[in-house]
């Protein structure tokens, strides 16, 4: 069997497991198991695949078919450029995030200082790239042990200098000083825990606890308003990921805080992904 004779077997295997985007898919294994990109399979398409990474293609045909997210099966998974472990025990970052990151990102430029605290850090996505992007000095709290051991590890192998924590966000406030931080961010649980079953399959698979926000989904973003702000400095800011339609009550939850010049940030698909407030 050929390189393009194995791409195409592959990509017509996903489009009969019906998987989003089986164009997408294919490229992702082919680039990053058998490092094969597009050009390579102009230049290398009649080359022979060999048996081993042929046995190695079907293993993960047959766990994609098992509905495995296609990021557990690969190892890894891309966030604003930097590389991150992910597997079981750890949500899987998404594009999504890069717009409250984004929001962040303009709010340290304007600062001299950049101290900087992402609660529900799991793999470590904001954290990393807070860190890298802005030189932030960068406290990440995760309290799931598997999440904890991917933020471990995605820390070391970005050289991100970050203070890790294996805590409680709903607890460990208490730990930190008032007027500590220029910056509190955090993409938290925020399905409603009755939809947990209706999410796609590969979503599924990922840990409840990462995605589970309560009966209206706003556990998180309660507590998080009430118990973290004053750890804020005057001017500081604190910031959100969205679930669809969130946006309205968090920002009257942020507003009834005492914050201001709220701002709301949009995804691709139009929803209101991400909000940050200043607290005065």
């Amino acid at each position: 069997m050929t390189v393009e004779q194995a791409y195409r077997e592959c990509k017509k295997f996903l489009e009969k497991t019906e998987v989003i985007d089986p164009t997408f898919e294919t490229m992702c294994i082919f680039e990053q198991r058998f490092s094969i990109n597009r050009a390579g399979l102009i230049t290398h398409g009649r080359d022979e695949f060999s048996e081993q990474n042929l046995r190695e293609l079907y293993q993960i045909l047959d766990k994609r078919a098992k509905k495995q997210p296609l990021q557990y099966i690969l190892g890894s998974w891309e966030f604003c450029g930097f590389e991150f472990f992910v597997g079981e025990g750890v949500l899987i970052p998404r594009d999504d995030t890069e717009v409250v990151l984004n929001l962040c990102l303009e709010f340290l430029d304007k600062r001299q200082s950049k101290k900087a605290i992402d609660l529900c850090a799991g793999s470590g996505a904001i954290s990393v790239a807070l860190n890298k992007l802005a030189n932030a000095d960068v406290t990440a709290v995760e309290l799931s042990r598997e999440a904890f051991a991917y933020l471990e590890k995605n820390s070391v192998h970005n050289q991100a200098d970050i203070n890790l924590i294996n805590g409680d966000v709903f607890k460990c406030y208490d730990d930190f000083d008032d007027s500590l931080f220029d910056l509190i961010v955090s993409n938290p649980p925020y399905i409603r825990s009755e939809d947990l079953k209706t999410l796609q399959d590969e979503v599924q698979k990922e840990p409840a606890m990462a995605l589970d926000g309560g009966a209206d989904g706003f556990d998180f973003y309660r507590s998080i308003i009430k118990n973290w702000s004053r750890k804020l400095k005057k001017g500081g800011a604190l910031a959100f990921e969205l679930g669809e339609d969130q946006a309205d009550y968090v920002a009257e939850l942020l507003q009834n805080e005492g914050f201001s010049n709220l701002k709301t940030a949009y995804d691709l698909s139009g929803i209101k992904r991400a909000i940050i407030g200043i607290r005065f």
